[in-house]
């Protein structure tokens, strides 16, 4: 018969002591499927909410374009010039006839300041003052027509300015430096700041598909560690080649590309899953396990981990797709 050393017998004596009571004491967790969103990945394109045209207010060339495709510009931002020569020569000749104007104007109040001493003298009848008087009102009334004429014209030459209408980006130049342009054309074309994603999704999901609704986007395409989240605005009313359109607002659009394409995951539902914190999973040799509690042992099961579901009460929340049953009481490592 052979025998067990002492020490060696002592030592697992203890160690089946010792082990219940360390797993009495043990946090245990009660594995139960919850509800979670059934993502689904779509694509989606960057787009503006609105594209909006500068246009310049009167006609003439293009003698200077301060802007290129992709600068951003802000609202009531001067980006081109458009020069008109009708507008100076007239410009010229308005000033010309205020001159001549102005003199005819002097001339009748001299002539009124005379006419008037000579009729309080008694020397020319009151008529005559009337007359210069008329004449006098008819100068002054001619030198603001042809001084308000001027005005506008001048406002023309300063509407030759093209203006931003809104903050955005520049997206296409329309014309060039020496472009002709008539009064409405269109400069150049903005895409203003406030960038929305625009969702094609396949009619099928339409029911699931509201106003409200979280949509999620990998950090990576944002340059980030964490996954970004939005929200869906609106979702349209009518399907085009079978798909549902929507747009959603996402934070820190603003630097994309208009058109860009990114991939988002949007709810198609609800599912059932397995949902534990993440500090009850351990990482050994690449192979992901959990401490299962089987009555008085504990026992290492390797599971297949999913993403992470973070939530209100379980912020560190991870999905596991295999490897647990309902009812499993995890230990935490």
């Amino acid at each position: 018969m052979r025998r067990i050393p002492l020490l060696s017998l002592i030592a697992a004596m203890a160690s089946q002591i010792a082990w219940p009571a360390a797993t009495a004491h043990a946090e245990t967790l009660t594995v139960t499927p919850r509800q979670v969103a059934d993502e689904k990945a779509v694509f989606a394109t960057v787009e503006s909410v609105s594209v909006v045209p500068a246009r310049g207010r009167i006609g003439g060339t293009i003698a200077q374009l301060s802007v290129r495709e992709g600068d951003p510009v802000k609202r009531g931002q001067p980006i081109a010039l458009i020069g008109d020569e009708k507008l100076a020569l007239q410009l010229k000749s308005l000033d010309a006839q205020i001159e001549a104007l102005q003199a005819q104007a002097n001339q009748a109040q001299i002539d009124f300041t005379r006419t008037e001493g000579l009729v309080e003298r008694g020397t020319l009848p009151r008529v005559k003052l009337d007359e210069t008087r008329t004449a006098l009102n008819v100068a002054e009334n001619g030198l603001r027509a042809k001084t308000a004429e001027r005005a506008v014209v001048n406002q023309q030459m300063s509407e030759g300015q093209v203006l931003a209408p809104d903050d955005g980006r520049v997206l296409k130049k329309l014309v060039t430096v020496g472009s002709v342009v008539l009064p409405g054309d269109p400069v150049v074309t903005v895409a203003q700041q406030n960038f929305k994603l625009r969702l094609r999704v396949p009619e099928r999901r339409a029911l699931f598909l509201k106003a409200g609704d979280k949509i999620r986007i990998d950090g990576a395409e944002f340059g980030e560690s964490g996954d970004k989240w939005g929200v869906i605005d609106l979702v349209y009313p009518q399907i085009e080649e079978g798909r549902v359109v929507a747009d959603a607002i996402v934070p820190g659009l603003g630097q994309y590309f208009v058109g860009d394409r990114l991939r988002v995951w949007i709810s198609g539902g609800q599912r059932d899953a397995y949902v534990v914190p993440i500090s009850y999973v351990t990482t050994r040799f690449g192979i992901d396990y959990v401490q299962l509690q089987q009555g008085s042992q504990q026992v290492s099961v390797p599971v297949q981990r999913g993403r992470a579901l973070p939530s209100a009460d379980l912020p560190d929340g991870l999905e596991i797709l295999s490897g647990l049953r309902a009812g499993d009481q995890l230990v935490q490592p």
